[in-house]
């Protein structure tokens, strides 16, 4: 199997405690490059656990990983040179203006070019107008999207977030959505652990659910259904929405329509069939 060929990541029988606390117990799953992976589960699974491990943070306690065809264990360096990680929290310097962080960055990876690289990123995420703002003005959404492009400095081929949109409202959601898809889109792999499941249902090609310290399912959403049975369709009268009232009493063309109105065009509707 080639390089290309082979899984981005893949992980066997991963172990982790802390005391007598069993945070990872046999975790095993391998993610196709290219692709959006997501970790899902509540706070305590050991999400972050693995992550941590797979981008050499923290040693296992039993059983292999390789990111990039590179062993955690024995081949560290390659690993950190072939990823990217972005936790949970956005790590940006509020002083400096967006393009700023990014040339920061270029510039500790002695990237040619820094303002280029700078530049072309602020544009892939729709910062260009912004680039000259102290970050300390951005919105949640802004600065995630900033903290992401902060980590694709260089290209690393694999990148790990963290729970990307906590504490983000639903806009800001969308938008680093948004960008977690044109990332795969592009070719990058992502990583992607959640506790939010529209986030997994939106992002993901395939979706492993960590309870407990294993992984219980594993599988593409339309798999992941199929699991349940169909439910039961049942009749169930129809209230009306307020999208409903509102064109009822407004009209569609934007004319206010009164009840009395809206019930003579019924009845003239009737008549005339």
């Amino acid at each position: 199997m080639t390089t290309q060929q082979a899984p981005a990541i893949q992980v066997q029988g991963l172990e982790k405690s802390y005391k007598e606390l069993k945070v990872l117990r046999g975790v095993d799953f391998a993610v196709a490059r290219g692709s959006i992976f997501a970790l899902l589960g509540s706070n305590g699974a050991g999400k972050t656990t693995a992550v941590r491990i797979l981008s050499t943070l923290l040693k296992a306690d039993a059983g292999t990983a390789s990111v990039n065809g590179f062993d955690v264990a024995t081949q560290a360096g390659d690993v950190r040179e072939s990823i990217s990680l972005t936790g949970q929290f956005a790590a940006v310097d509020e002083i400096l203006s967006g393009r700023e962080n990014l040339v920061l960055v270029a510039r500790l990876r002695h990237l040619k070019n820094p303002g280029k690289v700078a530049d072309d990123l602020l544009a892939r995420f729709s910062l260009t107008d912004a680039a000259a703002r102290k970050v300390a003005t951005y919105s949640g959404g802004m600065r995630r999207r900033l903290d992401i492009a902060m980590s694709l400095v260089g290209d690393p081929p694999v990148i790990f977030l963290d729970e990307p949109t906590t504490g983000l409202d639903p806009q800001a959601r969308i938008e680093v959505w948004q960008a977690v898809k044109e990332l795969a889109a592009r070719g990058t792999t992502v990583l992607l652990t959640t506790q939010y499941l529209d986030e997994a249902e939106q992002l993901a090609d395939r979706i492993a659910i960590l309870h407990e310290g294993r992984i219980i399912v594993n599988g593409t959403l339309a798999e992941l259904k199929q699991l349940l049975p169909p439910a039961k369709v049942e009749y169930v009268e129809k209230q009306p929405t307020l999208e409903d009232v509102f064109l009822s009493l407004v009209g569609a063309g934007g004319r206010t329509a009164t009840p009395e109105m809206t019930a003579t065009s019924a009845r003239t509707s009737k008549e005339n069939r």
